[in-house]
């Protein structure tokens, strides 16, 4: 009898092999495990005032580096134009200069208005410098235009460009110290302006 009784623990006391893959009982504690970590981090946090500083800085960041937008926005004005004193230069050329000289100046009249606007505003908001193309435009003028006063008139001798040349890098120099001081002053001006939005 006390045999029979013995056996039969024995067998109460085998454990069941537990299925593949971990089985129902394994399934239902991750299960319960997962729920008590959402219940212990509780719902889903609004943004910190950390992460709405940083997202505020790259706005600001963002609108810092945007390039300025002209007056006529959104009509790409400049654009359009240096494209049409392109098209007008290019068939000036391939029909021959000398038939066509009117339409080349204005092609290329109408190139440089379009570039001179474009670096001028980008210069002027501190977005980017162009301090020597602008520095220089100014003195080439000057020269052409003494020049081309003195032809309508006489023969100009080739030493007139000699105190001319002078002129020039006096007035490039003067230029070039201005305009990088204005670039510097509205650089400065635009990094404030985003950094107090």
């Amino acid at each position: 009898m006390a045999r029979s009784n013995s056996a039969r623990r024995a067998r109460a006391r085998k454990r069941r092999p537990a299925p593949p893959g971990g089985g129902v009982a394994d399934g239902e504690q991750i299960a319960s495990g997962a729920q008590a970590t959402l219940r212990a981090e509780g719902p889903p946090r609004a943004p910190t005032r950390a992460a709405a500083r940083r997202a505020a800085a790259a706005e600001r960041s963002r609108a810092a580096n945007a390039r300025p937008q002209a007056p006529w926005h959104p009509l790409p004005l400049s654009e359009l134009l240096i494209l049409a004193g392109a098209i007008a230069a290019v068939l000036a050329w391939r029909d021959g200069i000398a038939g066509h000289a009117l339409l080349l100046g204005v092609g290329l009249a109408a190139i440089a208005l379009g570039t001179l606007e474009v670096t001028l505003r980008e210069h002027l908001a501190g977005y980017r410098s162009h301090t020597v193309l602008l520095a220089v435009i100014p003195p080439i003028a000057l020269h052409s235009a003494v020049i081309l006063a003195l032809v309508a008139f006489i023969r100009v001798p080739r030493w007139v460009n000699l105190p001319l040349l002078a002129i020039d890098v006096a007035l490039f120099a003067l230029l070039f110290k201005a305009l990088r001081a204005r670039y510097l002053d509205a650089q400065r001006e635009r990094r404030f302006a985003a950094g107090a939005r």
